[in-house]
């Protein structure tokens, strides 16, 4: 939570700034610890100001910078230092700070992360916990950057080809609704007073450019209530995991959709076992993160592998493999090996979404570029049809 603390300097001077802390006590020693006297201290809403974004903490730099730090030879206190001093946000030096208040105090260092758990989530408190029991903290950090680079790479082919169709959709929309609202009863008014009958489908789209053009104040609020009632409906859509259960229901995309989450659900459960972390509490900590519908066959399959049940045979009986991943699983329960088994099956699945993702896009792409052109391309037909029949007749 943050407060809004004004604060008397040696020098006389009078500042204000906003501390990360638990309670105002926290915010209030916070200050007094680098010799500052506080005057006062409230939250940052009564004060009215906003969180900002720099109040949160990259988790991937943070790590990077961390573990270059405890390579170099540096332990967790003085690497922390070091992070300290070279930092110049005043909303990551309180956290920064917090952790070394934590650890000066005689805390395991995933004991003070735990303590702020809208920073730090439960799966990086996870591995860090059991680097603690094997003392390898600078290879868990390792393992989580790779994990989360990996994670980004995906992510980043999905949001790169979702961007070029929703351009051709707004440009597309926008010409469409210029021709409409401007072009057309334009048209309209040269036709009114020319004495001919037109074609039907010419009258019809007239007449929805004249009402367009009568009402274009009405439409753009339509237009924005279904816009604001869409955003809702998304919100709660993905708040209930009915959008995941929707997309997984539409033909050819439903089954890469669950691919994707048996890629995160892979690598996760990979990344932790290799951390040393059970496979049961690894299912434990990954349960927060998938969807509805795989939370309860993950809890499933969990309560087959406390009764005994090999982990190959608890996910092949609650749908989580594919015959590639079971049979992956499989060899990793023989060897041994099954952390990274497992990320080699999520790495499996990676290499066949990227290559999915490169087809759709090239089928998809210029079939949308055909459909906005057929729009474009009817609009001005119409509108030209009455002159193409006077031609006809002067010839």
């Amino acid at each position: 939570m943050q407060f809004a603390v004004r604060t008397l300097a040696p020098d006389l001077s009078i500042s204000s700034q906003v501390v990360d802390a638990q309670d105002e006590a926290d915010a209030r020693r916070q200050c007094e610890a680098r010799g500052l006297f506080v005057s006062a201290v409230e939250p940052v809403r009564a004060a009215g100001l906003r969180r900002s974004r720099g109040a949160s903490l990259s988790l991937v730099l943070f790590s990077q910078e961390l573990l270059a730090l405890l390579t170099a030879g540096l332990g967790i206190v003085e690497a922390l230092e070091a992070l300290l001093e070279k930092e110049t946000n005043i909303s990551t030096r309180s956290v920064l700070e917090r952790l070394l208040g934590g650890l000066r105090e005689g805390k395991r260092f995933s004991s003070v992360l735990a303590d702020q758990p809208d920073l730090f989530s439960p799966l990086y408190i996870g591995i860090v916990r059991a680097a603690e029991g094997t003392s390898d903290l600078p290879r868990s950090l390792a393992r989580y950057i790779d994990y989360q680079q990996r994670i980004d790479v995906v992510r980043s082919k999905i949001v790169s080809a979702a961007i070029y169709p929703v351009i051709l959709l707004l440009v597309g929309g926008g010409v469409s609704m210029f021709l409409i609202t401007y072009v057309v009863p334009r048209f309209a008014e040269v036709y009114q007073g020319a004495g001919r009958n037109l074609p039907w489908m010419s009258q019809m789209l007239l007449g929805w450019g004249q009402f367009a053009s009568g009402h274009t104040s009405l439409l753009l609020g339509g237009a924005a209530m279904l816009a604001g009632a869409l955003v809702l409906l998304w919100r709660h859509l993905t708040r209930n995991g009915g959008l995941t259960r929707l997309i997984t229901r539409l033909p050819g995309i439903g089954e890469r959709v669950r691919i994707y989450e048996l890629s995160r659900l892979y690598l996760t459960l990979g990344m932790l076992s290799e951390g040393g972390i059970t496979i049961v509490n690894a299912i434990d900590t990954v349960q927060a993160m998938v969807s509805t519908s795989m939370r309860a066959s993950l809890a499933a399959a969990r309560t087959s592998i406390e009764s005994g049940l090999p982990l190959s045979s608890a996910f092949e009986a609650n749908s989580l493999t594919t015959p590639i991943s079971l049979r992956m699983l499989r060899v990793g329960e023989r060897t041994g090996d099954m952390g990274p088994m497992l990320t080699q099956s999520a790495a499996f699945y990676d290499g066949e979404i990227s290559r999915w993702i490169d087809r759709f896009t090239r089928t998809f792409e210029p079939l949308l570029m055909a459909a906005i052109g057929l729009v474009v391309g009817a609009i001005v037909v119409l509108l030209y049809m009455p002159i193409f029949d006077l031609a006809g007749d002067m010839s």
